[in-house]
């Protein structure tokens, strides 16, 4: 028996969000992300979710209402930056950072999304 789940990294995300509904309608709009678990409360709103983004899990919660927000920064390589930049916009985030070609071989792009956290979003060229 593993010690984590199967198909879960040892290190993954875990946001701490107001809303787990918006953070997947956000993740899945921008990355297409796949929800492969949501746990709801009695009241049916969801509490808990995971998502795979490409080889990825990033999991989610809704902190108490009394709590302060948290804010994180997560990368997030895609195959079209300039793409997911624009869905991001679509999907409500505000730019931080157009998509530009860096002396490093990537290209990036950064979004902040509703909750204040940022995206980074880069395609490795060389």
């Amino acid at each position: 028996m593993s010690h984590k789940p199967q198909g879960h990294n040892a290190v993954s995300p875990y946001l701490l969000v107001s809303s787990v509904a918006q953070m997947l309608s956000f993740l899945q709009a921008t990355f297409a992300a796949e929800v492969l678990y949501q746990a709801a409360a009695e009241d049916g709103v969801v509490r808990h979710a995971e998502v795979r983004i490409d080889d990825s899990i990033i999991m989610m919660g809704e902190r108490p209402s009394d709590s302060a927000a948290v804010q994180c920064s997560t990368h997030v390589y895609v195959a079209d930056v300039d793409a997911a930049y624009q869905r991001a916009l679509s999907a409500g985030a505000s730019s931080v950072s157009a998509p530009r070609d860096q002396p490093y071989g990537d290209r990036t792009a950064g979004v902040r999304d509703e909750e204040g956290n940022l995206w980074w979003i880069g395609a490795h060229l060389r």
